[in-house]
């Protein structure tokens, strides 16, 4: 028997380091309404390969094609485009707050804004999401109020979470939004706990599960796949590869399994991938996949393939670990930019009246932010009272807490 030779270690290393020329070549990107629409019954055997391809409804000239397309109306378009220029304008004026002083963190969701902002038009009243720290476009596109957002953001006295959570870390139970957790992947198990309930109680709602592709390298992805097949339980399992971590790109957590999508396969769930960057796209697959749900068919594994433009957050210098051009070379483009560009083809946009909108939409942001600042920013003005740590965790508050809050006078 031939000596097979020393053994080597092996490490997945990203396509171009800093300095480089950005290469996408790795990502093939098919024909827009190439991919077929299965039916909703249909068995996660006969659609192994939609884990492999990438389901786009917006072709290059704007147009909406192919099975996907077609079930959203002009008007709802033009609500899903002001909802992403929202966030989009919101990010800017929290960014700068931030470099400002005026909290200490915060994260953007440049360039993802289709996949939460569509995603929660897929869903009903009542329905829960269990996001990470980049699904804010779940309240945006619910109505959910800035103030109330920024309010967190500054942990001043009219945060609704009484400055107990890190900024950007919302929670409304009335807009289906669990308490976001900084622990990565624990919002997978409970999601997927929190459909079987549904069930369990022959409920009607379902729930939404949300990941990053570095996050699915944790134990807890994959013990949620295990439940969530094993019960069918009514839950959208979703993976948003955005081709980042935090400085690790995403052939890390991915492994060998070629797509994000593949891994449901080994767990029997019907499992997709689709143009993070194409609002018609997101939302269409994420309204089979809850169309599914309600059915008692079971979860449905979603990857949405787009690209983090922005820093992992504010405290993180992306210039450090990849080209500082890459943003422009994504060949998925910018999700506003492709929505704009669709509706002026159906001739209810243009580019005056998308300038329009970007000033009167940031001129609501900024409004909001001097109503948010009067009641205090992480420097100054109103904080949330320090009664409020010995508050709300007890029915009953034990005698040493009591005693401590008496020490301190509150």
């Amino acid at each position: 028997m031939a000596d097979a030779g020393m053994l080597r270690f092996h490490v997945p290393e990203p396509e171009v380091r800093p300095g480089g020329t950005p290469d996408f070549s790795n990502v093939p990107i098919p024909k827009a309404g190439s991919a077929p629409r299965p039916e909703i019954d249909v068995d996660p055997r006969t659609v192994r390969d939609m884990a492999f391809s990438i389901i786009r409804v917006l072709n290059r000239d704007g147009e909406a094609v192919g099975p996907w397309a077609g079930l959203l109306s002009d008007e709802e378009l033009l609500e899903g485009l002001r909802h992403m220029m929202t966030l989009r304008s919101f990010d800017a004026r929290m960014q700068m707050a931030q470099r400002q002083g005026k909290t200490s963190f915060y994260m953007q969701h440049l360039g993802e804004e289709a996949v939460s902002c569509a995603f929660r038009k897929a869903l009903a009243d009542g329905d829960m999401n269990f996001p990470t720290y980049r699904q804010a476009g779940l309240l945006i596109a619910d109505g959910y109020p800035m103030v109330t957002m920024m309010n967190q953001i500054y942990s001043n006295e009219a945060d609704p979470l009484k400055g107990r959570q890190l900024p950007i870390m919302y929670s409304s139970k009335e807009h289906g939004f669990f308490s976001i957790s900084g622990n990565l992947a624990t919002q997978y198990i409970q999601a997927v706990g929190w459909a079987m309930a549904s069930a369990i109680s022959n409920d009607s709602k379902i729930a939404a599960a949300w990941i990053g592709d570095g996050s699915t390298a944790e134990s807890d992805f994959h013990s949620a796949l295990v439940f969530a097949s094993t019960y069918k339980a009514p839950v959208i399992l979703n993976v948003v590869n955005n081709q980042w971590a935090i400085s690790t790109f995403q052939g890390i957590a991915r492994g060998g399994s070629g797509t994000f999508a593949a891994r449901g396969l080994g767990f029997g769930i019907p499992a997709l991938r689709v143009d993070g960057n194409d609002y018609l796209a997101v939302h269409a697959v994420a309204k089979w996949a809850a169309e599914r749900a309600r059915k008692n068919l079971g979860p449905t594994l979603i990857e949405y393939v787009t690209y983090r433009a922005g820093a992992h957050s504010s405290s993180d210098d992306p210039s450090a670990y990849r080209p500082k051009t890459e943003s422009d070379a994504w060949p998925l483009g910018d999700p506003v930019v492709r929505l704009k560009n669709h509706l002026i083809q159906r001739g209810v946009w243009s580019d005056e009246r998308h300038a329009q909108a970007e000033a009167e939409i940031l001129e609501t942001v900024i409004a909001a932010q001097k109503e948010a600042e009067s009641h205090g920013t992480l420097h100054a003005g109103g904080k949330p009272s320090t009664r409020d740590m010995f508050e709300g965790l007890y029915a009953e508050m034990p005698p040493h807490l009591r005693r401590q809050r008496q020490q301190a006078g509150v």
